[in-house]
């Protein structure tokens, strides 16, 4: 958010070759503005401790504590030497651990009674949490004593006083470090740099900035680093979210704009046609949501510009029902519909379905078809030579109305007669180039529906999906029924998980089926891939290999739901094979399906009521809302058991307990999204660049998106081009680089 010639100086100009390289390979930072804006993430009190007790395993972390005990021990016979010293703040303890000739520099400079603060991994050794070998800067004495600085290596630094004087204030910045540059080292970094901060150019207009009585860029970003007071770390915060909310906000408002003005070939519904000889077959009636939705989705077909909607609800919400009436409602208007789907398993089960809901409605062309009748064609890559062959003649011809397929409908050999609607399910899955390709494949831009069986907060649908107009679907059909969710603790409790394979018995001898999902798949190649894995936890210390499909499928058949009949279904089965389990256990003839994450979306088995998700605290919150989502699709009631190892207090265990709690997709999509990092909004996680939030948290700041959306909007109604905001429109120069760019003019 700064001008290039300002502060797009590189950092080793500043900070010299081996530091800027360290910043550049592990945080991300390669520039002067870069710096500025690696904002500390907390912020330690001189004289007050960090809580020992929140320390989390496996991470670098920066802690400031107090020495409560020093001792040197001596092993292997008197040849060895370690120090081992002990921090406290009253919530916890903290071991440290220093051998060899290391040990005599920290037992001088970290008497009993002093204050530091130490940086390094935190691991667990005799039950233990322990730093070894931490980086450290002293502090001084409980009792006002003065410290020494730190030169980086094994303790403190003798005689360099400006790590010290770094720290002297009265707030310390705790940054985010990386080994090899701990954050007292970043603070000091940025004391070089910071005063170019005053050359920072502010996006905010200034009539936004004064009416909210916002501090100016160059001030905020000198009390973001060097606070005198929380009042300046609030000031700082609220000013510094307030630049990543609304630039963000205006580039996607830009978008919206830009969409508005594209022409489209507007789908009208047809009186008597297609979609009303299928309304007239359906056995239940619409809810109140799907015919909300439906009408939205209608009126945006309507008009002459590209529909952009994103259509979201909870899981067996009727989402895929309201695609296909936009689907048929397009084809009446004469143009096709395309649906991409992630997965073989994902779109052949939409073509099963689509092709049973519509029955002679979708054979056109044929005999048998009905009045109106369109032919509705699956297009995936492994298909046959003569069978791809017509799929695609009937796509170029307009023969095919409606076109159901995985990515390979965006190979260049596909070529539609006509397409007007592109609806994209489980839209996380693909690359914006992806779908990119297969909206350029009409005569003008298709209309586009874009599904998400994830429900998405209402701030991430602002961000993430911010040039989509939103439609939610918040009601169940009428009919389904509800699915009890419970904890089985495997390890503390074996008859508990004893007990579970006997509800899946039960199950089975009252008429209905279910599914056991695994983490993984245990073939011969997975095989390969878990020795290596199993060799490296053992020399780490992690946990057993996550369970394989076929290991427990074997097991299963063999053990606890002998005679039952049980077969496997993964990714990497041939696509036939597949087909046929999922038709096998549709029709009723498999009474147990042992299954990875295949099934996770659109599968639907109405007779399959219970599900055991074995080694569930390897999934994530949301993974396993939509895995019990295949459940309790009929009249029968349905039933989870979460199967874990995890410890009873541990953070795991509380994530499955809050899914075992609720049915609530939306409360749980919150949760998941606390629990981990948000990603780069503007979709470059994937491909590893760092986020380009890093104040700005989607769920915590609702109010300040949604207050930034409605500026935004009204900033680019007044002026689109935003030739009135050159500081601004330089702010936007930095936030879409090339490759961001691109991902807002294709998502």
């Amino acid at each position: 958010m700064d001008d290039v010639s300002a502060l797009d100086e590189p950092l080793k100009k500043t900070l010299g070759q081996p530091t800027a390289k360290v910043m550049a390979e592990n945080l991300g930072l390669h520039t002067v503005g870069d710096l500025l804006h690696h904002y500390p993430r907390r912020y330690e009190e001189r004289g007050r401790l960090t809580r020992l007790a929140d320390l989390p395993l496996d991470e670098d972390v920066t802690v400031v504590a107090q020495v409560a005990d020093a001792r040197v021990l001596r092993f292997n016979g008197g040849r060895g030497q370690r120090l081992e010293i002990t921090l406290t703040d009253g919530s916890g303890k903290l071991q440290l651990v220093f051998f060899g000739r290391g040990i005599h520099k920290p037992h001088k400079e970290l008497p009993p009674g002093s204050r530091a603060m130490f940086a390094g991994k935190v691991s667990v050794f005799n039950r233990k949490l322990q730093l070894a070998h931490p980086t450290y800067v002293t502090l001084g004495r409980a009792d006002g004593a003065g410290g020494a600085g730190d030169d980086g290596t094994e303790g403190g630094q003798d005689g360099d006083s400006a790590a010290v004087d770094a720290f002297a204030g009265r707030l310390i910045p705790i940054y985010p470090a990386c080994k090899g540059l701990e954050s007292w080292k970043i603070a000091k970094a940025v004391d070089a740099v910071l005063p170019r901060a005053s050359e920072a150019v502010d996006p905010l207009p200034a009539a936004l900035r004064e009416g909210r009585g916002f501090a100016t860029l160059p001030e905020a970003l000198r009390k973001v680093h060097r606070p005198e007071s929380k009042a300046d770390v609030e000031d700082a915060r609220a000013r510094l979210k307030w630049d990543e909310a609304f630039v963000l906000q205006v580039a996607l408002a830009r978008r919206r704009s830009a969409d508005g003005r594209l022409p489209a070939v507007a789908r009208r519904p047809v009186e008597g046609a297609l979609l009303d000889a299928f309304d007239a077959r359906l056995p239940f009636t619409l809810t109140d949501g799907q015919r909300r939705v439906t009408g939205e989705v209608f009126t945006d077909l309507g008009t002459e510009h590209p529909m952009h909607r994103l259509l979201q609800g909870e899981v067996g919400s009727g989402k895929t029902l309201v695609a296909l009436r936009a689907m048929l409602a397009v084809v009446d208007a004469g143009g096709q519909a395309a649906m991409l789907a992630p997965t073989e398993v994902l779109a052949q089960q939409h073509h099963r379905s689509t092709t049973e809901m519509m029955g002679d409605l979708a054979l056109g062309g044929t005999l048998g078809a009905a009045e109106n009748a369109t032919k509705v064609v699956l297009l995936t890559g492994s298909m046959g030579a003569a069978a791809r062959r017509a799929a695609l003649l009937d796509i170029a011809t307009g023969e095919a109305g409606i076109v159901i397929g995985t990515h390979a409908l965006i190979e260049d050999k596909v070529q539609f007669h006509d397409l007007g609607l592109v609806v994209v399910d489980e839209q996380h899955r693909f690359g914006v180039e992806q779908r990119d390709a297969l909206r350029a494949k009409g005569r003008q831009p298709p209309h586009l529906l874009v599904m998400t069986a994830t429900p998405i907060p209402r701030t991430v649908a602002m961000t993430v999906f911010g040039d989509l107009e939103t439609s939610v679907l918040d009601e169940l059909p009428a009919g389904r029924s509800p699915i009890a969710s419970h904890v089985v603790p495997a390890q503390d409790k074996p008859h508990f998980l004893a007990r579970a394979w006997d509800r899946v018995r039960e199950e089975v001898s009252a008429g209905h089926q279910a599914y056991v999902v695994c983490p993984r798949i245990g073939d011969e190649e997975d095989r390969k891939k878990e020795d290596q894995r199993k060799k490296a936890a053992a020399e780490d210390g992690e946990k057993r290999p996550a369970l394989a499909v076929v290991e427990v499928a074997e097991k299963l058949a063999a053990g606890p739901l002998a005679g039952l009949r049980v077969e496997v279904l993964h990714g990497r089965m041939a696509p036939d094979d597949k087909d046929a389990v999922m038709r096998r256990f549709a029709a009723g003839e498999t009474d147990v399906l042992v299954a990875t994450t295949v099934i996770e979306v659109g599968v639907n088995v109405p007779n399959a009521t219970a599900m055991v998700i074995m080694d569930a605290d390897r999934f994530g919150v949301s993974q396993l809302h939509q895995l019990r989502g295949r459940v309790g699709r009929g009249s029968a009631p349905g039933l989870c058991l979460l199967v874990t190892d995890a410890p009873e207090a541990g953070p795991a265990r509380a994530r499955l307990a809050a899914v075992a709690a609720t049915l609530d997709g939306f409360e749980l999509s919150r949760i998941d999204l606390e629990q981990r990092r948000e990603g780069d909004v503007l979709g470059q996680a994937q491909s590893g660049v760092r986020s380009s939030l890093r104040m700005l948290a989607v769920i915590e700041d609702e109010d300040v998106i949604a207050q930034a959306r409605e500026e935004a909007v009204t900033v680019v109604a007044d002026d689109p081009e935003l030739t009135g905001y050159p500081e601004l429109r330089t702010a936007l120069d930095a936030l879409l680089d090339a490759d961001r760019e691109s991902y807002l003019d294709k998502a």
